[in-house]
């Protein structure tokens, strides 16, 4: 299961990656200042994981080509029964 989705085009700047990461791992330091060592694991776990998804294992997408794929029509004339045309 991934938690993180590194193709969402909101990841391709570097600086939001490096803050996602900074966050987490600056929450992680203010609960261990507060003593709170379950909350600090656990927002350090989180920056931890954000660390290898974001910075680590990320690999930008190469820009998609924009192909137009040519219009098709619903019902082609020839389909339609003979009684009915006019």
């Amino acid at each position: 299961m991934q938690l993180i989705d590194p193709s969402h085009p909101i990841y391709k700047p570097l600086w939001v990656r490096i803050l996602i990461v900074a966050v987490c791992f600056g929450w992680a330091a203010v609960e261990t200042l507060g003593s709170q060592p379950f909350w600090a694991m656990l927002s350090g776990a989180l920056g931890a994981y954000s660390a290898w998804m974001l910075l680590l294992n990320f690999k930008p997408q190469p820009p998609a080509a924009n192909v137009e794929a040519p219009p098709q029509d619903d019902a082609d004339e020839s389909d339609t029964p003979a009684d009915d045309k006019k």
